[in-house]
């Protein structure tokens, strides 16, 4: 791929990770619209790890608040902020357990046949569908502190599904915890926290794959690149979307996921697309 390319492309990641749209199938389907060659897992790992530093950077002094407070906890801590913060460190880390197995047994499925048009389309329109009846009919009574471990289990299970692409990660989360009753911007930060050890499993896979000598040496700058933009564009939509989740609906996402499958599904019958 050239520069030009890895710049889209991350750009394209950035944008679309933290909004539930599926920043994967994005990456799947903009090469294709395009008529460029994919890209690759490759650098779809780079540019998921520049979101990942965004989100790190984003809610660092929430990370140190959380990790502090468990800290001060394990140490016998009875502070109400420090016991708070070890409950929602661990419901974090049961809410990651599910992704964890899944994304191990389903690796091979991942890198080879999920990687297709028609399933895209159809999750896309699948899951922008629950997305908008959570959205509408969810009582979205909860705040970040009455979330539950059976929340963080029913998120981290359904998060699960975003190995497929089009599911969306954000989405199938934000989409469980307002079912669950959290408010939109709950829902959010949740989706976003939940998002860390996650990307913490992804980053490791890659840097072992690296150490393997798996990634080609031209693969390396368009890697950097895609890993750049991707940072600074995420770290850009993370505000924006909390901004607007305060003010209006997910509605407007439900609606582009529909009108998106259904463009894909257009493409797909008329042979453009594979």
């Amino acid at each position: 791929m050239n520069l030009w390319q890895a710049v889209v492309l991350g750009i394209v990641q950035g944008l679309t990770e933290f909004l539930p749209v599926s920043s994967s199938a994005h990456l799947i389907l903009v090469p294709h619209v395009l008529g460029w060659q994919d890209q690759g897992l490759s650098f779809d790992v780079a540019a998921h790890l520049g979101t990942f530093l965004a989100v790190l950077l984003y809610f660092r002094r929430d990370l140190v608040a959380l990790l502090g407070g468990s800290f001060r906890a394990a140490r016998g801590s009875q502070a109400t902020s420090d016991r708070e913060a070890a409950r929602l460190f661990w419901i974090l880390a049961l809410g990651t357990i599910p992704i964890a197995v899944v994304g191990f047994l389903a690796r091979h499925w991942v890198e080879t046949q999920a990687r297709n048009a028609l399933l895209i389309a159809c999750t896309s329109i699948g899951f922008g569908l629950l997305l908008g009846i959570a959205d509408r009919f969810a009582t979205r009574s909860r705040s970040l502190a009455d979330v539950t471990a059976t929340d963080g289990w029913m998120v981290g299970f359904l998060q699960a599904l975003a190995v497929v692409p089009g599911v969306s990660r954000s989405g199938i989360t934000m989409t469980t915890g307002l079912f669950r009753g959290l408010d939109r911007e709950a829902a959010a930060r949740f989706s976003f926290l939940l998002f860390i050890p996650a990307s913490c499993l992804v980053a490791a896979k890659h840097a072992l794959d690296l150490a393997g000598g798996k990634v080609a040496a031209g693969e390396l700058l368009p890697m950097a690149i895609g890993f750049v933009m991707a940072f600074a564009s995420g770290i850009l939509v993370i505000g924006w979307l909390l901004g607007w989740l305060r003010r209006r609906s997910l509605a407007v996402f439900a609606i582009y996921r529909i009108l998106l499958g259904g463009a894909i599904l257009l493409f797909w019958w008329q042979g453009g697309l594979g």
